[in-house]
């Protein structure tokens, strides 16, 4: 990309896209602390509103009452200036969210994926019944963003692989494009909620961690410097691949579900474990909660959940030393506090590198939250922008 001189144009663009980020980032703002926060006059920051207001991407949205004189106008982002569209892809739900470039979910829906013939079928279907209920055009949406489970390719962004959805394959990625005619972006569903983690949950501005989803099935997302590491291939994170002593190896692109250290820790795992502890339960959420109910028989329970956990994960630590571990997914959430702190007392004893290990603490279903904060990034980059 040819490097730009500092232009009054640029410098102009710079200005109007800090006072937008600002504005997101700490509500709205009078002139006066708009000046103050970007360091500009008060006549420059009048003349960036006016900029601003003539592209539509301010208004006012109050006044501050207090001061001395007349009361001072509050500008705010204009919500209706972009939409994205997020989905969280799993085999028996797909969750679609609508969100205003303020990041405002303005709406949310759930579609079964078996009503429909193929994946884009399936994605049109959750696209089209949310932005209905949000009452915007799907032309109006900048990006579209999907969380999937399985591999993503590092080179094309295509999906390469997942065990839970046979349906989706390679070519699935250009095959949106060109139905939606919008951009679209495949994401890694564990990459995606470490995303929203580090926004507005456990890791919150911390730069080096790694997040271990337990659910169904496992994975890890590593965050590294501040930015995902994906791999060159794209299959960082495959933790459920990973050997373990006296388990089945895990055999190529195979579900790991009976081997390695899925077979210790994912659903049937735990299930398989529980029963041995006399919890018996139709999931594996259920038999976590059951067993935080019962102190002493649970307790046993929870210290083997945790010890096997803290295997696999010691070796993710001496390798990365991340310092901190968020434990999310659904069986992890279910165990909570009580878990994560076992599971830190159980790495203490095995990994010579300090580690944190804490629960998730992002509301809602974060792998979707991530796919908005995803989609947000590439829709303010496109609607602020005056290049």
């Amino acid at each position: 990309m040819p490097r730009r001189p500092g232009t009054p144009r640029l410098i102009r663009e710079i200005n109007d896209r800090a006072a937008l980020d600002l504005m997101l980032e700490v509500g709205p703002l009078t002139k006066t602390r708009l000046g103050e926060l970007t360091g500009l006059s008060k006549v420059t920051a009048a003349q960036m509103l006016g900029r601003l207001e003539e592209r539509r991407l301010v208004e006012v949205v109050g006044t501050l009452e207090g001061g001395r004189g007349p009361n001072a106008a509050l500008y705010g982002v204009v919500p209706s200036s972009g939409y994205v569209a997020g989905l969280h892809v799993g085999p028996d739900v797909v969750t679609t969210a609508v969100a205003d470039i303020t990041g405002e979910v303005v709406a949310e829906v759930s579609v079964d994926p078996r009503e429909a013939a193929d994946p884009v079928s399936v994605i049109r279907r959750g696209v089209t019944k949310a932005t209905r209920r949000a009452g915007v055009a799907k032309t109006r949406l900048r990006c579209l963003v999907i969380g999937s489970p399985g591999i993503v390719d590092a080179g094309t962004g295509d999906l390469r692989f997942a065990y839970d959805l046979p349906e989706w394959h390679l070519g699935l990625l250009r095959a949106l494009r060109t139905d939606f005619r919008r951009p679209v972006v495949i994401e890694n569903d564990v990459n995606l909620a470490a995303l929203a983690e580090r926004s507005a949950g456990a890791a919150r501005g911390v730069d080096d961690f790694v997040l271990v989803w337990v659910g169904r099935g496992l994975g890890l997302a590593a965050v590294l410097d501040g930015r995902l590491h994906r791999g060159v291939s794209g299959g960082a994170g495959e933790i459920g691949y990973l050997p373990v002593p006296d388990e089945p190896l895990p055999k190529g692109m195979r579900n790991p579900r009976h081997s390695g250290f899925q077979s210790l820790v994912g659903a049937d795992g735990v299930r398989r474990l529980a029963r041995a502890h006399g919890i018996r339960r139709r999931s594996a959420v259920a038999c976590i909660e059951a067993a935080l109910g019962e102190p002493e028989r649970g307790g046993v329970l929870l210290d083997e959940l945790a010890h096997r956990l803290a295997i696999g994960l010691s070796s993710v630590c001496v390798v990365l030393d991340p310092g901190l571990c968020v434990l999310s997914g659904e069986i992890a959430v279910a165990g909570g506090a009580v878990l994560a702190h076992r599971v830190e007392a159980a790495l203490a004893e095995i990994c010579p590198n300090p580690t944190r290990v804490v629960a998730s603490d992002v509301e809602g279903d974060p792998v979707l939250r991530g796919t908005v904060l995803l989609g947000l990034e590439a829709a303010r980059d496109e609607v602020f922008s005056q290049s």
